[in-house]
C-alpha cells in the first residue's frame, strides 16, 4: 500500500536502484535516479519528500548531493546509505543533516525505520539517548571522541598507549552503553553532546 509521501531512491547501481524501488514501493510512492544530476533537475519538492542517497556515484557523490539538496531544497530529508563505508564519511553526512547512514547489505527493517524517521523529521534531541554517555568512563570517553572523530581502532590505540585489542574492548562496552547499533547511533550522540 503506497501513500502521498515519495521516496527519491538516488543511486548510479541499477540492480540496487531497482530492488530498492521493489522494496520501497509497498509502503511509499518511489522514484529512481541513476545520478545526482538527474535527482536535480527532475524539479522534485522537498513536501512529503525524501531522499535516499549512495554516497559512492561518478560526477557528484552523495555527500555533495546532499550538500546541493541542502542548499537548493531545504527541508527535504536525506538518508545516505553506502557500501563502502568509513567514521569520516558518516561524521559528514551526520554533520550535514543526514537523517541516517545506512550501510549496505542493510535490513529492510532498517531501511523502514529510517525512512519513518525521515517523514516525521524529529528535529527534538532525543534526551534518553544522549543519557547514557554519562555511564561511560573516563577511558571510555577518550576512545568515543577519538572514534567518531574518524580514527580506526589501531590508531586510537596507537594515541591512548593501548593494545588494539582493548580498543575493540572499550568499542563494544560504548556501543552497548550507548545503545548503538552501528557507527551512524555513535555519531548522532556525538553530535547532540
Amino acid at each position: 500500500m503506497t501513500n502521498d509521501r515519495t521516496v527519491c531512491v538516488i543511486d548510479d547501481d541499477v540492480d540496487v536502484r531497482e530492488s530498492l524501488v521493489l522494496l520501497i514501493r509497498r509502503k511509499y510512492r518511489t522514484l529512481a535516479f541513476d545520478s545526482a544530476r538527474a535527482f536535480l533537475e527532475s524539479g522534485i519538492s522537498a513536501k512529503e519528500s525524501c531522499a535516499l542517497v549512495d554516497i559512492r556515484m561518478p560526477e557528484m557523490d552523495g555527500l555533495r548531493l546532499q550538500r546541493e539538496i541542502k542548499r537548493t531544497m531545504p527541508g527535504l530529508p536525506v538518508i545516505i546509505m553506502t557500501g563502502h563505508g568509513d567514521v569520516p564519511m558518516a561524521v559528514q553526512a551526520m554533520k550535514d543533516g543526514a537523517i541516517e547512514f545506512l550501510e549496505k547489505p542493510f535490513e529492510k527493517t532498517a531501511l523502514m525505520a529510517a525512512l519513518e524517521a525521515a517523514f516525521s523529521r524529529s528535529t527534538t534531541p532525543d534526551l534518553a539517548r544522549q543519557e547514557p554517555r554519562k555511564a561511560l568512563t573516563e577511558r571510555e570517553k577518550e576512545i568515543f571522541d577519538l572514534l567518531v572523530e574518524g580514527h580506526q581502532n589501531k590508531v586510537v590505540a596507537h594515541k591512548l598507549a593501548i593494545s588494539t585489542r582493548t580498543v575493540e574492548v572499550h568499542r563494544r562496552r560504548i556501543m552497548e552503553k550507548l545503545n548503538a547499533k552501528n557507527l551512524a547511533d555513535l555519531v548522532r550522540h556525538a553530535l547532540s553532546r
